[in-house]
């Protein structure tokens, strides 16, 4: 049928914590670069595994004094590059080439490993790591600070994991280990590669969680206020009744969500959704997936974000001026128990 998908895979293999084995680790240094959300998740969580772990930061950076209340030692980012057996570049995909050809490149030496929780540097060859080193991924489908809730609460994020280079025939279990070490391996892990992680990333965030979903939210807002609806109904069906929705979809899946909702919210979405995300939305999200895939979009941003990142200031001043914007913020702060 038009619009459903042709295969469906199911067969991936589920890695959880029998599956992996923190001796990996044992001995090690864990050098994690970077101190932000997932940063600071995998190097506490490492730490409270027992774990030898170090951070790598620049000498100003603000983070140094939050990583030392942690208890964990700090260096800076070249030292911090030196000391580790396994490295985890903790950074965003604009800071990193440049720190790593500058600082962590150099400093460098044969059988360690280098660790992601993005493929997209690896992929796009923003980074190109040398030949003596593992180069693996973990990348925990969740925020750090979920990462980090979850471990303290007994629980885990699930994970992917993928081997860009394995010179030391370990790579994958040294995945698995850190995988275990912050973990992830107690909801479950399944394999991938750099590729698929970095496409279907990039895809699910411009086409459907934040691309997608922002200007869905706008464009029903518009489309009520444009007919006269008041801006603060508009908001609150649009907007602010979303988390409901999504909190079920969540904890149910779709077919779990349209279970609990109203006979007319599901023959709503049942007989209406197909219509609003019609085959013109689907033509563009496979334009916008064969941009991912050729490089297009990655180069796109790699140019913008060297020259300045002017056009992409230009459409956050844009957004930011939205009228949901100004409803929004005087509804949320009526909401005492947010």
């Amino acid at each position: 049928m038009p619009g459903q998908a042709t295969q469906l895979n199911l067969a991936a293999r589920i890695y959880t914590d029998k599956d992996a084995d923190l001796r990996w680790l044992k001995g090690k240094i864990s050098s994690v670069i970077g101190f932000g959300a997932q940063g600071r998740a995998h190097a506490l969580n490492l730490r409270d595994r027992g774990m030898d772990v170090v951070v790598g930061l620049y000498p100003g950076s603000k983070s140094r004094t939050r990583a030392r209340r942690s208890g964990l030692r700090v260096f800076d980012t070249p030292e911090a590059a030196r000391r580790g057996d396994i490295i985890f570049l903790a950074l965003s995909d604009t800071q990193m080439p440049v720190i790593y050809r500058e600082q962590i490149a150099p400093n460098l030496r044969p059988g360690q490993t280098l660790l992601f929780a993005h493929g997209f540097a690896i992929y796009y060859r923003t980074i190109v790591p040398r030949k003596d080193a593992d180069v693996v991924m973990v990348a925990p489908k969740g925020l750090g600070p979920m990462v980090r809730r979850e471990f303290v609460r007994g629980r885990g994020v699930p994970a992917l994991i993928a081997v860009h280079q394995n010179p030391s025939g370990d790579a994958k279990r040294m995945a698995l280990a850190w995988a275990k070490g912050i973990g992830s391996t107690r909801a479950g892990v399944i394999e991938t590669t750099f590729r698929e992680e970095t496409e279907t990333d990039l895809f699910g965030e411009q086409a459907v969680l934040c691309g997608g979903t922002s200007a869905l939210i706008r464009a029903g807002f518009d489309t009520l206020v444009h007919a006269g609806y008041p801006p603060e109904l508009a908001y609150f069906e649009c907007l602010h009744e979303l988390k409901f929705i999504v909190d079920l979809i969540h904890e149910a899946g779709l077919s779990g969500m349209r279970r609990l909702i109203s006979d007319t919210a599901k023959w709503g979405e049942l007989a209406v959704g197909p219509k609003i995300i019609d085959q013109t939305v689907r033509k563009h999200m496979r334009s916008a997936l064969r941009d991912i895939r050729s490089g297009k979009f990655a180069r796109e941003f790699i140019r913008e974000m060297g020259t300045g990142a002017r056009r992409r200031a230009q459409l956050l001043r844009k957004s930011e001026k939205h009228p949901i914007e100004k409803v929004g913020a005087r509804l949320r702060g009526l909401m005492s128990w947010k």
